[in-house]
């Protein structure tokens, strides 16, 4: 077995870049071939745009603020609410959106884990119709 080496980051190290759905995002530590992990953050009352991923699936941990996440996989579709210890998943394929409170006291924050490794192909979030108007740039 090939081994890997193990590396640490601190998320407020990290830099910040805007991800395709609009949502501020910091990208963290990449295991090849495994997987990637970043933090999403979402100012009170903003909405990201709708996407679905063409070659990725991720895992959510919500760890800060709240709001609400709309998923959509052919005709299911549910609207679920975003609080700190929700944890959601986002299947390959899936279209999705969500938005932070706006009465919310702090940003909607994330701790996402993108299997496999986020690919930085800008095809690979495919804009998609949501419930909602984005409010992002």
């Amino acid at each position: 077995m090939a081994h890997q080496p193990f590396d640490t980051a601190r998320s407020a190290d990290a830099a910040a870049v805007t991800a395709p759905d609009g949502a501020i995002v910091r990208p963290l530590l990449v295991l090849d071939g495994a997987g990637s992990m970043a933090v999403f953050e979402l100012a009170p009352g903003e909405v990201t745009r709708a996407v679905s991923h063409a070659t990725v699936q991720e895992l959510w941990h919500v760890t800060g603020g709240r709001g609400l996440l709309w998923r959509r996989q052919g005709e299911r579709e549910e609207t679920v609410r975003l609080h700190p210890g929700t944890v959601v998943s986002v299947p390959l394929g899936t279209v999705f959106q969500f938005r932070a409170d706006a009465d919310a006291a702090e940003a909607l924050r994330i701790v996402a884990v993108t299997m496999p490794p986020w690919p930085g192909d800008p095809e690979e979030a495919r804009r998609e119709d949501g419930p909602w108007l984005p409010t992002v740039a």
